[in-house]
């Protein structure tokens, strides 16, 4: 599918610089280096520079507003790129940050384990006994006199 369509176009110097700019655009050059600009878009449609700067100013306001839309998204995608980068990034620090904590806290659960049991084991009681009980909570008064 072209860009620019060739409808109406009776001057083949019009001809070759319409058919050179979709070419430019679709990444397929014949004779020049596909860069974007009017000196390789000349090279591109065999034409001299000229034609595009005083005979045909039109072709080349048209294929220079192209050129600036093509940047601006070139831009734009390359800043979502960047971002989703950044965000990749991110997530595999997370990752190996959750990977990190819950190595520690399995050997923080193995240490608290071993501890009860060498305290059981030192103050003579057993496994069961040496269990974690929850102690009552003291209310106290909260400015105010209401109690938590």
């Amino acid at each position: 599918m072209s860009r620019f369509p060739l409808n109406g176009e009776d001057d083949p110097v019009r001809r070759a610089i319409v058919a050179a700019m979709n070419r430019l655009f679709a990444g397929t050059p014949q004779r020049s280096t596909g860069r974007l600009n009017v000196s390789q878009l000349a090279i591109e449609a065999d034409v001299k520079r000229w034609h595009l700067t005083h005979q045909h100013p039109d072709l080349k306001d048209r294929f220079q507003a192209e050129v600036a839309k093509e940047e601006a998204k070139r831009a734009t995608l390359t800043r979502s790129r960047d971002a989703y980068d950044d965000l990749k990034d991110k997530h595999s620090d997370l990752q190996a940050r959750c990977r990190d904590l819950e190595e520690r806290l399995q050997i923080y659960a193995t240490a608290v384990n071993l501890l009860a049991l060498e305290n059981a084991a030192l103050t003579g009681r057993d496994a069961e006994a040496s269990k974690v009980r929850v102690l009552p909570r003291h209310r106290r008064p909260l400015p105010g006199g209401v109690t938590e």
